[in-house]
C-alpha cells in the first residue's frame, strides 16, 4: 500500500467491549484519562459544585456509598438535568483518579462524558437519574 494511500483512510471507530470486566477496565481508564486532563471533580463536595455550577456532564456515585450520599446526587442530578450513574465503589473510583476513596465523580468534558455514557448504559450501570435529560449546555 502505498504511503498516500494509508494517509487517506480512516481509522474505524473501536466497538464498546461485550465483556464486563474488560468494560470496566475501560471505563476507569478513560475515568483516570479525564482526570490526566483536568476535567474530573472528584469527592462530594467539589462534585456537588461542578453539578450547581453547570460544568459537570455527567456525575457517577459508587455503589457502596451512604443512601443519603445517593439521595443527594439523585435528587441534584434530577433538579439539574445531568446524568448520575451508580459504578463501581470507592476504592475503585480513588484508585483509578490517582486517590484514595472518592463517592462521587463529575465529569466536565461533553465528549469524554458521552463516551463513558455509552459504556455504562452497554454495561447495564444503573442509571439513576434524569432519564432522558438533554443537555441544554452549549
Amino acid at each position: 500500500m502505498k504511503e498516500k494511500d494509508k494517509l487517506q483512510q480512516t481509522p474505524a471507530q473501536k466497538p464498546i467491549p461485550s465483556d464486563k470486566e474488560a468494560l470496566t477496565k475501560k471505563i476507569f481508564s478513560l475515568l483516570g484519562l479525564a482526570k490526566k486532563a483536568g476535567f474530573v471533580q472528584s469527592g462530594e463536595f467539589l462534585s456537588e459544585k461542578a453539578v450547581k455550577g453547570f460544568g459537570a456532564y455527567v456525575v457517577i456515585v459508587a455503589s457502596d456509598a451512604s443512601d443519603n450520599t445517593k439521595k443527594k446526587f439523585r435528587d441534584m442530578c434530577d433538579y439539574y438535568k445531568v446524568p448520575c450513574y451508580e459504578f463501581g465503589d470507592k476504592d475503585s473510583l480513588g484508585h483509578a483518579l490517582g486517590n484514595e476513596m472518592r463517592a462521587s465523580v463529575a465529569v466536565r468534558n461533553a465528549g469524554m462524558s458521552k463516551k463513558l455514557m455509552e459504556m455504562l448504559d452497554s454495561m447495564g450501570a444503573g442509571l439513576k437519574s434524569a432519564a432522558g435529560a438533554q443537555d441544554t449546555r452549549s
